[in-house]
């Protein structure tokens, strides 16, 4: 398994995310936290890379270290006309906490956003560049880029476009909601896509996740803590490579679980119309049971397709590590579900109907 907690000097290792470089190895990101299993504090970017499909691993890397302070939320995605790996993060500054910034106890300002990039399949990394004024407006406090895998759409006019899942938090409310950052020339520039609508409305939106489903469609999946909605995930739809929102957000009863960060991938194959795939805890009120859930209409309906174990599980990330295989990068373990981050290969035959 590439983490286990106690390892190489961190209390714990929290927050997967994967991501399969063409021809090239298996990269699993996760947050080196130090001191404690805490969300904040000093935590690091750390990877560890696979030659083998996540048989075995490389020796520990950092990726982004800001000393004292927090350092997480990863999202890779490569870049189809440079083939380099794109990494978003975020940073907690200044000591602050994830309270107080909600809070306004501490500014705003303390929350950014980082973009940084691999020109050798993850081996070395370029130092994290500031992104916040072109992503966070002045008007949002809290702010989170995934975590999770992002995408490089494939289809229409807006093929090679870089798409990542975000949410924000209002400094009026304190509301959550979910938005998206775009990139169309590579990952050097970015801006906000489409927003979930009223901070005021009746959904809690964070920890959003999607997938460009084979007709072009953007389909987003998020986390939600609203206690009067119909359970604990939420869906829409995007028509225009995620400027907008075609479909709006609505309560997905469908994917029942406990409130927690949820993986989304559609499978892309030359010889059949691949499925859409969700990961996440399936124990209706605890983090345990990690499974997989396919959906053949493109997130309307879903079936269990594989359950990991029965064990205590967290968060996890989808990836596909070749034509007929997928992979399963997740928090588990027989205590905890910060026990461990353990990859799991799922062989793509389980998904059919």
């Amino acid at each position: 398994m590439p983490y286990r907690s106690g390892d190489s000097d961190y209390r714990t290792f929290r927050i997967p995310a994967a991501l399969q470089v063409p021809d090239g190895p298996l990269l699993a990101f996760a947050e080196g936290r130090r001191h404690s299993a805490a969300d904040d504090g000093d935590i690091d970017l750390v990877l560890r890379r696979s030659f083998d499909g996540g048989c075995t691993w490389q020796p520990l890397q950092t990726v982004a270290d800001a000393g004292g302070d927090t350092v997480g939320n990863p999202v890779p995605v490569i870049d189809p006309g440079s083939g380099d790996v794109v990494l978003l993060t975020c940073r907690t500054i200044g000591g602050a906490t994830q309270r107080e910034v909600r809070s306004g106890t501490a500014a705003a300002s303390a929350r950014r956003v980082y973009v940084q990039r691999s020109t050798d399949n993850g081996r070395t990394w370029s130092p994290q560049r500031d992104i916040t004024s072109s992503v966070k407006p002045a008007h949002w406090r809290w702010y989170a880029v995934g975590p999770g895998h992002a995408v490089a759409l494939r289809h229409g006019p807006d093929r090679g476009r870089l798409l990542v899942p975000a949410n924000h938090s209002s400094r009026t409310t304190g509301r959550s909601g979910a938005h998206s950052l775009l990139s169309d020339d590579g990952g050097h520039t970015w801006r906000i896509g489409y927003v979930s609508g009223s901070v005021n409305g009746p959904l809690a939106l964070n920890e959003s996740t999607l997938a460009e489903l084979p007709d072009g469609t953007v389909y987003i999946n998020a986390r939600d803590h609203d206690p009067t909605a119909d359970g604990n995930r939420a869906d829409a739809y995007s028509a225009d490579g995620g400027e907008t929102l075609s479909v709006p957000f609505q309560p997905q009863p469908l994917l029942a679980g406990p409130i927690v960060q949820g993986s989304v991938l559609q499978v892309a194959t030359p010889a059949w119309r691949g499925p859409l795939l969700y990961s996440g805890p399936s124990a209706p009120k605890r983090r345990q049971a990690m499974q997989v859930r396919a959906s053949s209409d493109g997130g309307r309906s879903w079936r269990p397709v594989w359950t990991a174990s029965k064990d205590p599980a967290g968060y996890s990330d989808l990836v596909q590590t070749g034509v007929i295989t997928a992979g399963l990068l997740y928090e588990t373990g027989p205590r905890g579900s910060h026990d461990t981050i353990r990859f799991t290969r799922l062989p793509l035959s389980r998904t059919l109907t």
